[in-house]
């Protein structure tokens, strides 16, 4: 009996420790991943990364994790010459397989989801416009043409429809033109537009966009999406 309680203490010891151990390294091993995350084209201001399921050790020692999770925060990149910031983009990668040498890591599927906010897509925008929240999912484009010498303002509700996995486009439903000849192809020249989100995780793209009132929430989903290299 004594021999027995020597070997379960023995086994809650070395237990404890191969947990401790498989914590310590899958700690490191996020710290390395978060400095080794790759972007197509983009910066991100923060990378977070998390490595789900156990023990990490038998995953690592298969070369294949089961869910890594990633965050990045303020990352930008280039849309239609101007500079796109994306407050928020966050991802689930899926059954992902390690390279040689841990060099690259690629998931077989991942969804996510990003947030660009109304300044952000004010910024990207053409000078003198701004994007708002115009509610009922509409966004409220408020832009400033000349015509005949004088300014003239007009605010309209744009939808957001997505072009392709990387490009969504703002369109007015539409502007009203006060029966002066040609106000309302200036106006659209100024409130409609079309930017790409690309900086994203090789793999990864646009699914659906939805307006909120913090911004365009957008939809990701992938195949063969690369983490690093």
């Amino acid at each position: 009996m004594r021999a027995l309680r020597i070997l379960l203490v023995l086994l809650v010891v070395v237990g404890g420790i191969f947990v401790a151990v498989d914590r310590v390294a899958v700690h490191l091993a996020e710290s390395e991943a978060e400095d080794r995350v790759s972007l197509s084209g983009g910066t991100a201001g923060r990378t977070e990364v998390s490595i789900k399921g156990f023990p990490f050790l038998t995953q690592v020692a298969a070369s294949r994790l089961d869910r890594v999770d990633v965050s990045l925060s303020g990352m930008r990149t280039e849309a239609g010459g101007r500079a796109l910031r994306v407050d928020e983009v966050r991802a689930e990668l899926y059954d992902v397989k390690l390279g040689a040498g841990y060099s690259t890591a690629t998931a077989a599927r991942a969804t996510g989801t990003a947030l660009v906010s109304y300044e952000d897509l004010t910024a990207a925008a053409d000078d003198g416009v701004t994007v708002a929240y115009g509610g009922d999912g509409k966004v409220k484009v408020t832009g400033t043409v000349e015509v005949l010498g004088r300014p003239i303002s007009r605010s309209v509700l744009s939808t957001v429809t997505q072009v392709d996995g990387h490009t969504v486009k703002v369109r007015a439903d539409e502007v009203p033109g006060e029966g002066i000849p040609g106000v309302e192809q200036l106006v659209r020249q100024k409130t409609d537009f079309e930017r790409d989100i690309d900086g994203l995780p090789k793999g990864l793209e646009l699914r659906k966009t939805q307006v909120t009132e913090k911004g365009l929430e957008i939809e990701l989903e992938g195949s063969n999406v690369s983490l690093t290299g």
